[in-house]
């Protein structure tokens, strides 16, 4: 059982979080406290012109929403929307925020992961706590 658990999450259609939630709930020792995390990758310089300017406010007041929404299934829950690179940011804020379980959702690696990697697969190889990968 776990005392903070950290629920990454991809706000995708390919990623929907009830199952990662649903795993916290088995693994969090009573009074514990989850955070339901999304990274928002940066927009690259080159679309920025492309973008309404009010755009990317209305974006981030959506997600925290959503977060808070998810969060809520917990007693002691909160939502995070930090930016940066998913993988070394996911762990960066895991150690800072003394997480002792991260929670992420994984899909059957393509081609590019081959190359590149998942963010599952970086946290899994660099996290200084367990991790419980859904699959």
């Amino acid at each position: 059982m776990y005392q903070h658990i950290l629920v990454a999450v991809a706000l995708d259609q390919d990623h929907a979080p009830e199952r990662s939630l649903q795993a916290a709930k088995v693994l969090l020792s009573p009074g514990g406290k989850v955070t339901v995390l999304h990274v928002k990758e940066e927009i690259p310089s080159y679309a920025i012109s492309y973008i309404p300017a009010d755009y990317e406010a209305n974006l981030k007041v959506a997600i925290v929403d959503q977060l808070e929404g998810l969060a809520a299934q917990f007693e002691n829950g909160a939502g995070v929307l930090i930016e940066g690179h998913s993988g070394q940011t996911i762990l960066e804020w895991a150690d800072a925020n003394h997480v002792d379980c991260i929670v992420i959702m994984s899909h059957r690696p393509g081609l590019q992961d081959y190359f590149l990697g998942s963010t599952a697969g970086r946290v899994v190889r660099h996290a200084q706590c367990s991790v419980h990968v859904i699959r």
